[in-house]
């Protein structure tokens, strides 16, 4: 498997810009944190998933279709089947490839969340200091608010077996974690 450093080095080889790069580490952390709870030892694995999905969408951006299978193809030797699974699902409104695994819908829900954490983070004077899951729930149920994140997807938790309360609460210490590096705040 590709190490962190490796990993980091083809993602930036793509070309991404800063928001990606940040939605990246959010979403590797995130994917890291789920492991920890849901599969412990592969923590390396989902997190470099998390890390890589989008690896291919400064190029697939105006194909979605394409978004997913370009990763694959860049990745094919880097991360075993199940992680590129997992990759393709992410976007299985486009690939059609469906959800099967745990780490299929870590990936999903992971991702999805970072963009309403990022955003809630940057709307208040403390960022991530006392965020808690209960103001998220408030901020989803705002439709305007990150309009474009996909609640539903964030639900996906429950396929985990986690509930919402729990998945937030999860992905709020992860972020918090890397804010520095995503560029909000400071990292404890």
């Amino acid at each position: 498997m590709l190490s962190r450093d490796d990993a980091l080095h083809l993602l930036k080889a793509q070309d991404p810009d800063q928001s990606l790069l940040n939605h990246a580490q959010a979403s590797e952390a995130v994917m890291a944190a789920l492991a920890a709870r849901l599969a412990p030892g592969d923590e390396d694995l989902w997190s470099r998933t998390g890390l890589l999905h989008d690896l291919d969408f400064p190029h697939t951006k105006s194909s979605p279709a394409q978004h997913g299978p370009m990763a694959v193809q860049l990745l094919e030797n880097a991360l075993p089947p199940h992680a590129l699974h997992a990759i393709l699902a992410h976007n299985q409104e486009h690939t059609g490839v469906a959800c099967e695994a745990p780490i299929d819908y870590a990936l999903r829900c992971a991702e999805s969340v970072t963009g309403l954490v990022f955003a809630t983070a940057l709307v208040r004077p403390q960022g991530f200091d006392g965020m808690k899951a209960s103001s998220l729930k408030k901020k989803m149920k705002d439709k305007a608010f990150a309009a474009n994140v996909d609640r539903e997807r964030i639900r996906e938790c429950e396929r985990l077996g986690l509930s919402l309360d729990e998945f937030l609460a999860i992905s709020i210490d992860a972020m918090r974690g890397v804010a520095c590096r995503v560029g909000i705040g400071v990292d404890p």
